[in-house]
Formats: structure tokens, sequence, C-alpha cells
């Protein structure tokens, strides 16, 4: 069990957070690193000190990038990738709100292709439902749900192409997950064919500010 954690909160307003998540590093797939929906304007001190400490930690550092359902020009979205390489020295990216049909795959590969020429080690996708086959193949990652543990256990459905695709290629996103249920949920992620997960009990609009739970259940 692995977890992505997308802590979308600053470490100067909850620095709570980010001691557990720096004490969890080892138990991460990845941190998505998000100083201003992106990158922002300039480095942030705040955010560079909780990415060296997260690099220290053993942590890997994923650069959150929207792409706006392919709207955003793909220079912009490069952009994004190439500043957080720059001042928080990311191992790679988190592309938010990614295509998902078969139409749009072809824009999809072209803009991976991109990223991947400036260096980014480690490519993660968030259609944030299952999307066409052939896009978890371009990623090193792909996230096929992210939502509230009630949609995840009455309305989930599994296409096939995913039972033949590597489980530590797929993750799960859920939050709202009642305390006694985050070993469930992560049975539940693990029978479904995705070996990265995050379990959390939060509500919006921070859930993974509290990663307590999430932690022990890796325990068991």
């Amino acid at each position: 069990m692995s977890l992505l954690i997308p802590l979308y909160v600053h470490p100067a307003e909850d620095p709570g957070a980010w001691h557990r998540l720096i004490t969890a590093a080892a138990d991460t797939y990845g941190v998505v690193f998000n100083p201003a929906s992106g990158p922002g304007e300039g480095p942030d001190p705040a955010f560079t000190a909780a990415a060296g400490a997260l690099r220290a930690a053993g942590a890997r550092l994923l650069g959150y990038v929207d792409t706006d359902y392919g709207r955003r020009d793909r220079d912009e979205v490069t952009d994004d990738v190439r500043r957080h390489q720059e001042w928080y020295a990311a191992d790679g990216c988190f592309l938010d709100r990614v295509t998902a049909t078969t139409d749009e795959l072809p824009a999809c590969r072209r803009l991976i292709r991109s990223v991947r020429r400036l260096g980014a080690g480690t490519v993660v996708l968030n259609p944030g439902v299952h999307p066409a086959p052939g896009y978890a193949r371009l990623a090193d990652l792909t996230v096929t749900f992210e939502g509230h543990w009630s949609t995840y256990v009455s309305a989930f459905s599994r296409p096939a192409w995913t039972a033949r695709h590597p489980p530590e290629g797929l993750c799960h996103l859920v939050y709202g997950v009642p305390e006694a249920l985050v070993p469930l949920a992560v049975r539940t992620a693990h029978e479904r064919g995705a070996a990265v997960c995050g379990p959390v009990t939060g509500e919006g609009p921070n859930p993974w500010a509290q990663l307590t739970p999430a932690l022990k259940a890796t325990e068991r």
C-alpha cells in the first residue's frame, strides 16, 4: 500500500498537517505540491522549505498542473512543469483535470511527450474517472477515481481494461471515509486493481490534511 497525498494547504496555515506528512513520507507514493493552483508566480519560501524537508524524508514531489480538460495551451502547461522543477526540484508532475475520451487521447499523448522531454521523471494523470483505454499507458500513475466514500461504495464500476493494467499504475483517491472503515477502503482499492490509494477521513476543501487513519491502515 502506498499513498498519493494531494495536500492543498499552505504550510504556514496548517503546519501540523505538513509535519504529519513529512513524518509519513516513507509511506507515500508521492506528494502533490500545489503552492497556488500550480507553481504560482514565483518561489514561495514556505513551500521551498517544505519541499526540502519532504525530499530529505524520502518523498517524491509531484508539481500540480491544471490542464483544464485540454483547454489550456500546451506551452502554459509545460511552463508550469518547468517552474515546479526549477523552484521546488519536483521529481515529476500531477496533471489534474486531464481529458478522458478517445478523441482527445492524441493531444494528451503529445502533452506528455513534451513533459517527458522536460525531464519529468514521474507523470501522474488525474481524469478522476476511468478514462478511455490508452491513457493509463501514457503515465506512470493514473487516478481513476477521486471522490467521496459514499460514491466509491455505491456507484463504482470498473471497465475491463483495468484488469489488464498493472495495479501499481492505478490510484483511487477517496475521502470522507469513516475512520473504522479506512482498512476496508484500502482492501477495496486493492480488490479493484489500484495499488496506490489515499483513503482519508477528512472532508473538503482539504481532506488529506488529516493522515493518521490512512497511515494506520498501511500498518495492518
